[in-house]
């Protein structure tokens, strides 16, 4: 398909089989390298993207450096850490090119909720990190007065409930940013749910493609950026999505 705007890839994952694999509740995914997202990404004009941790990469950060050097310039990682971790080793990884911070609500590898708060002041104040939350959207409305609190904030698979959609969209109001991404994960019509969201913050919404889609009943597709341009055909608003809000949240000093 053909696609007019640039693209800023918010969420995906390189699984290289050269580094540490932790299976995740009996589960392994298969390889899918920087070459696999290169070959499968080619139709389209991808201009940079994040490479996500996920919860069978555990606290390894080698997979991620090395993959962000392959890359180069436009990609960033968002990684999973220890508490533990020191400052030094915090500036080595933004030195690296990391700019965000995984917790993983659903199905663990990261660090426990409980530090949620002091890690995101944390790496914040010193680099300007925000975090990242795989969460149902159902549990925010227990945890939206503590997310409000996180100076910068996104959430994965645009929250995958309909029935958490109402605590969503009030945290958009608040200026969390939420990726539209793994489609095939959610309860809802997505097209939809984009304009609403779209309405409530022009900012907030980013494209990710959630490559390779690991355990998710329907893997991306490219009618997947076709959904999204249809959903909001209007140039300004698929271009933000599709680019401009990613690119610009992820470009952190």
């Amino acid at each position: 398909m053909y696609c007019p705007s640039p693209l800023f890839d918010s969420h995906f994952h390189i699984i290289d089989p050269r580094f540490p694999l932790v299976a995740n509740q009996g589960y392994l995914p298969e390889a899918f390298t920087v070459d696999d997202y290169l070959k499968r990404m080619k139709a389209f004009n991808v201009q940079g993207g994040a490479v996500v941790s996920g919860s069978f990469q555990a606290f390894d950060q080698s997979y991620l450096i090395a993959a962000l050097q392959q890359f180069g310039e436009g990609f960033v990682g968002v990684t999973q850490i220890p508490a533990t971790i020191t400052d030094d080793e915090l500036a080595s990884l933004h030195q690296a090119g990391i700019r965000a911070v995984r917790f993983n609500l659903r199905r663990g590898g990261s660090e426990d909720i409980r530090e949620l708060e002091n890690m995101a002041q944390r790496v914040y104040q010193q680099f300007q990190w925000h975090v990242e939350l795989y969460v149902d959207a159902r549990e925010l409305k227990q945890l939206s007065p503590l997310v409000k609190r996180l100076p910068a904030v996104s959430l994965d698979h645009l929250g995958l409930s309909k029935d958490g959609l109402p605590y969503l969209k009030a945290l958009l109001e608040k200026n969390v940013k939420v990726k539209a991404c793994g489609f095939g994960r959610v309860d809802f019509d997505v097209s939809k749910v984009l304009p609403m969201l779209y309405q409530i913050n022009p900012h907030a919404l980013m494209f990710g493609s959630d490559l390779p889609s690991t355990r998710a009943p329907r893997a991306f597709e490219d009618a997947d950026i076709q959904l999204i341009m249809d959903a909001l055909p209007e140039t300004t608003a698929y271009h933000a999505v599709l680019y401009e809000n990613g690119q610009r949240f992820y470009a952190r000093p």
